[in-house]
């Protein structure tokens, strides 16, 4: 069990998890669950880590087949600009390893923003923590869960 399914479960919500042999050739981990578990690509998001101006790190969750907009990103947390956070830096602060970061039951509580079509969705998916596990969730479990903001942050 890892940590995110630990809040899931702890929060008493309805989830579900998924899992797949992960492939470490595979280039697009989010792409991968889609094509390994079969998912509609809409409904699984990938979760990014950001650092923005004061060096504080923000988690940005968008669906797979989007990038994430970091102007948009800074913007919805009042931020002037944002980058993608050094990979082993998003790795200390979730304690999860790339590919596997989940918004879920990180080791620091980080600011997330989740992209506003989630909440069009019945059930999102998300990484569970490692890679080759997603969870299924409401979206508005998500969010409460997280503490997190709704804005449009994706980007085609």
């Amino acid at each position: 069990m890892t940590p995110a399914v630990e809040a899931a479960r702890s929060a008493g919500i309805a989830f579900k998890t998924l899992e797949y042999e992960h492939d470490p050739a595979h280039r697009s981990f989010g792409l991968e669950a889609v094509e390994a578990l079969d998912l509609d690509p809409e409904a699984v998001f990938k979760t990014l880590v950001a650092s923005v101006g004061d060096g504080g790190l923000v988690v940005g969750v968008v669906p797979v087949m989007q990038r994430l907009d970091l102007k948009a990103l800074a913007k919805a947390v009042g931020a002037k600009r944002a980058e993608m956070a050094d990979p082993a830096l998003a790795e200390r602060a979730t304690g999860y390893v790339v590919g596997g970061i989940s918004p879920l039951g990180s080791k620091r509580r980080l600011v997330t923003v989740v992209d506003e079509t989630a909440i069009l969705l019945e059930t999102m998916y998300c990484s569970a923590g490692r890679r080759g596990l997603e969870i299924g969730l409401r979206p508005d479990d998500l969010i409460a869960l997280t503490s997190a903001l709704v804005g449009s942050i994706a980007a085609s």
